[in-house]
């Protein structure tokens, strides 16, 4: 009797012992979300500085979410893009992270394959996104542009006019686009008179800026402020306005690249704003790692109420606060 009641008392204890786990494991697997899955990261190119740390972070960050991620480049080709999307399910991948060649061909994208896509550094169109499907994980590049006009203008003085020389990026670029229109509203919302002396695509590239800014001056502009669209062009109108007497005119940039910081605490650069690509490539992996096994990104951080961003916020950089971005 009391060998039965025993066996009977330890076979209870098992079972709570195993229901309790049970639910253990269902619990720490429901907080941290699915995990597991191989992931294909299509990609241009890694020249530019920030697309190169964006990579990095990207590939750095698939251990931490359970998956393994394979990187190819394909260009500025946009058929080489559609093939590996196109093939990618067939190759075992159940998500895709994706920089495009050319917004416009989102929709492309997405119709060549059933799986899951997160799209990195360059945003498609809202209508092109859908809830824990098709989504982008960036900053809001506006904010970028809104910081930088800000900071010329409160350097400035806060005058009633300006002319501005603006280096953009990459034609058709969202960033392009949105940094860009984003300065130019900043002013015209303070009522200032804007006037843009130049404006043109130096495609992100250092000597491309430099060799704008010996454009402008040999048809004998003015402008109060050099504001561009990211670090590496900002470090070229520097190094021209250095040659050329001209420090004391304010230039800002975006990304707060090792060089641009380096710059801003030599008392180069004035200005640039924090893009986290730490930030951007982790993020983009959660979501993928989460939307890859069917599930949810509404636990992500950043993530917005329609499920189709994940925000990782800009960050104001200049001299005051630069030690702390080096």
């Amino acid at each position: 009797m009391k060998k039965n009641m025993l066996r009977r008392i330890i076979s209870a204890l098992s079972c709570v012992v195993l229901i309790g786990s049970l639910f253990t494991g269902c619990g720490s697997s429901e907080a941290s979300g699915a995990k597991g899955g191989k992931i294909l990261f299509v990609e241009t190119d890694d020249d530019d500085t920030f697309r190169a740390s964006l990579s990095e972070a990207i590939m750095a960050s698939a251990s931490t979410y359970g998956v393994t991620i394979d990187e190819v480049l394909t260009g500025d080709s946009v058929a080489k893009q559609v093939e590996e999307v196109q093939n990618a399910a067939s190759k075992g991948y159940t998500g895709i992270i994706c920089r495009l060649a050319d917004v416009a061909t989102a929709l492309q994208i997405e119709d060549a394959s059933s799986l899951p896509i997160v799209f990195v550094n360059n945003q498609p169109e809202d209508n092109r996104l859908k809830d824990s499907k098709y989504v982008y994980v960036g900053s809001p590049e506006a904010d970028a542009g809104t910081y930088e006009a800000e900071f010329v203008w409160n350097k400035l003085g806060k005058p009633s006019s300006v002319n501005l020389v603006i280096m953009r990026g990459e034609k058709g670029h969202s960033a392009t686009e949105g940094r860009t229109n984003a300065a130019r509203d900043y002013f015209k919302d303070q009522g200032v008179a804007v006037n843009i002396v130049f404006s043109d695509y130096a495609n992100w590239s250092t000597d491309n800026a430099f060799n704008y800014m010996g454009i402008i001056d040999k048809q004998h502009a003015s402008y109060d402020a050099v504001i561009c669209n990211n670090d590496s062009m900002a470090l070229g109108v520097v190094d021209y306005l250095d040659k050329h007497g001209k420090s004391d005119i304010p230039v800002t940039g975006v990304d707060a690249t090792a060089d641009g910081c380096a710059s801003i605490a030599a008392g180069g650069m004035d200005f640039t704003v924090l893009q986290s690509a730490k930030g951007q490539g982790e993020r983009a992996v959660e979501a993928i790692s989460i939307m890859a096994n069917g599930g949810s990104i509404s636990s992500v951080e950043g993530v917005t109420e329609n499920g189709k961003y994940v925000w990782v916020p800009f960050e104001k950089v200049d001299a005051s606060n630069v030690s702390s971005y080096q």
